[in-house]
């Protein structure tokens, strides 16, 4: 009898949360090795299915880099990253676009199975996601700076009660294919489609002040708090992505964006409807 009061003292506290997020669109960032784990993939799945059913409109936007390196490493192909981009010719971007459609197929095939609707979109088509080549110091090849968001599309599907899932994948005005990041677009589609809140998956409980200890974990930080992090070295490598990804969606609109541990059961539920959260939230 405790054990059935207690789950239902869990419902009662989601509910003022599950009013609140009624109809909002939730954008979440999911891939890297976590993303290979069957286990793991499976509870986010739920999670984000169980979001749907609550009546909030989750868009799923997955990465998939660890396979893109090694089936490039299988096919004999150098991989080269600067500053976090793969450097991308034809061939690489062949092999991108292939392992992502087999990651989308998968996740849309798991979340029908769990009893959802779900439709895969890939970001070149229908103008999903329209890009220009990135320019940096150095030529990245076919990579892809983000210039807008078809939202129309996103909308549609969403009034469906459909759970999108995105690859991302761009097209430029040059009708060239472009590899995008993956964090980029998420924060992208956060933005335009001026979302209740961002999440991004990852494999660490959150950002810490000390990479060492876990105690020093940070729950709740600014934008300025944020940059200031890594301007001091503190937040850095992988992090970095993620927290400007974070600061992107946050300065387009966003109203709240997390950093959670894919690895916790039901992280995202519980960072969504409870009143502590378990990851990082960064606030404007």
């Amino acid at each position: 009898m405790e054990d059935a009061i207690r789950k239902a003292d869990v419902l009662i506290e989601a509910l003022p949360y599950i009013k609140r997020f009624h109809k909002k669109v939730i954008v979440i960032k999911y891939g890297g090795s976590i993303l290979g784990d069957e286990k793991i993939r499976q509870g986010v799945l739920e999670d984000i299915v169980f979001l749907n059913f609550m009546g909030l409109r989750p868009i799923l936007v997955h990465g998939g880099g660890p396979n893109i390196s090694e089936r490039m490493r299988a096919s004999g192909k150098k991989t080269e990253f600067v500053e976090g981009m793969r450097v991308t010719d034809e061939e690489t971007l062949k092999l991108v676009e292939e392992e992502l459609l087999v990651l989308n197929e998968l996740i849309v095939k798991e979340i029908n199975e769990l009893g959802a609707k779900a439709i895969g979109l890939n970001g070149k088509i229908d103008e999903l996601v329209c890009v220009e080549k990135k320019k940096t110091e150095v030529d990245l090849g076919l990579v892809g700076q983000i210039k807008s968001i078809n939202t129309e599309l996103l909308d549609n599907e969403l009034k469906r009660d459909k759970i999108v899932v995105v690859l991302p994948m761009g097209k430029g005005k040059d009708r060239k294919t472009y590899n995008v990041n993956a964090d980029e677009t998420a924060a992208s589609i956060a933005a335009s489609m001026q979302a209740e809140k961002f999440v991004l998956l990852t494999n660490v409980k959150g950002i810490l002040r000390h990479a060492e200890d876990a105690h020093s974990f940070i729950s709740t930080l600014t934008v300025n708090e944020a940059n200031g992090l890594m301007e001091n070295k503190i937040i850095q490598e992988g992090m970095i992505p993620k927290v400007n990804a974070c600061i992107q969606a946050l300065l387009g609109g966003v109203k709240k964006t997390h950093i959670i541990d894919a690895r916790t059961p039901h992280g995202l539920l519980l960072e969504i409807f409870t009143d502590q959260g378990i990851g990082t939230e960064i606030i404007k």
